[in-house]
Formats: C-alpha cells, sequence, structure tokens
C-alpha cells in the first residue's frame, strides 16, 4: 500500500492497518471490522498502549477520511 503502512489480517475480525508517522514510534492502527466498523488507535510512543481509541461507523470513517484526504466540500 505503501511505505510506512503495515498491513494484518485478523482471522475473523477484518483488518488491521499500521501506519507509521515518524521518529519516537509515533503510529495510528486502524481495525477495518467485517461490520463496517473501524477503530482507530493513537499511540504517542512505541509502547503498546493506545493514548486514544475511536469506534467510527463507517459512515463516520467515510466523512473523516474525505476530510483527511482533502476530498470533502461543503456546499
Amino acid at each position: 500500500m505503501g511505505k510506512g503502512v503495515h498491513i494484518q489480517e485478523l482471522p475473523g475480525v477484518g483488518t488491521r492497518y499500521d501506519i507509521a508517522l515518524g521518529s519516537g514510534g509515533q503510529r495510528v492502527s486502524i481495525v477495518a471490522s467485517r461490520d463496517g466498523k473501524r477503530h482507530l488507535y493513537v499511540f504517542e510512543t512505541s509502547g503498546d498502549d493506545p493514548t486514544a481509541v475511536l469506534e467510527l461507523t463507517e459512515e463516520q470513517a467515510r466523512k473523516v477520511g474525505a476530510v483527511l484526504a482533502g476530498t470533502f466540500f461543503t456546499d
């Protein structure tokens, strides 16, 4: 998928995407569940415990993704 992105299949759950954000172990992990939900985990250091966790519906994840991709436009 690209440099800095690691993809792992989670049997019975979905797919996990780990995105390295730079030095110091900062990263974001996104678990795309088979039921459409997305779980977003933010890691500030290389530790195992996330500093923030969000559960998004498929629609919410699409909105966030559109804003991050720069494709969200208002009326």
